[in-house]
């Protein structure tokens, strides 16, 4: 049903915690493969991915370009980009689930989704960027990269995928636009 895709460079820390985060997906039946895009690292990215399962695929290509070529080789009908290090939390399959669900009776509807950014209650010593970002998201702040994006694949290819360059995972927020962005009711938070 969904199939999760996750940007590396030189990341064998931090995949780990955001794959060990997937593994309810996957033993839920939720989640269908985890594809690793990598920018070319040096370090054990390549050996954690395949330790884990997860099919690997790596090129010197900008981000855009390396997203869109691991949404092409999907084989499953929703997407969910990631960021090395971004570590869903407990409750994300049951808020996927739903948000998928209620997509799919929409027939689409050209929806996307990204994780909650962490809020007050989840912060008990926040740090100067979660209380940054609490007071962006405050201010109508729109969804960031970090988030991650949960997206239809059909809806993806209506959109044209990410667009070629560096800053490709803001650039496809914004091609989605506010309007059609929902929040999920899991949050997600950034592996230090």
């Amino acid at each position: 049903m969904l199939s999760a895709i996750i940007s590396t460079h030189e990341s064998e820390r931090a995949l780990v915690p955001t794959l060990a985060a997937l593994v309810p997906g996957a033993t839920a039946g939720l989640l269908g493969e985890v594809i690793v895009t990598d920018a070319g690292s040096h370090d054990a990215t390549a050996e954690v991915a395949d330790i884990a399962g997860c099919r690997f695929m790596t090129s010197s290509t900008p981000l855009g370009a390396r997203l869109k070529a691991a949404a092409v080789s999907t084989r499953t009908p929703w997407l969910m980009f990631l960021r090395a290090g971004c570590v869903p939390e407990p409750g994300w399959v049951s808020a996927t689930e739903r948000f998928i669900e209620a997509t799919d009776r929409l027939n689409g509807a050209g929806r996307a989704a990204v994780f909650r950014p962490p809020g007050v209650a989840d912060l008990l010593r926040p740090g100067l960027a979660e209380l940054l970002e609490l007071v962006r998201v405050a201010f109508g702040g729109g969804a960031r990269p970090e988030q991650g994006l949960v997206i239809a694949r059909l809806h993806y290819d209506r959109i044209g995928g990410h667009p070629d360059g560096d800053g490709a995972e803001a650039a496809i927020l914004r091609r989605i636009g506010r309007r059609r962005l929902a929040m999920l009711a899991a949050g997600a938070r950034s592996w230090r």
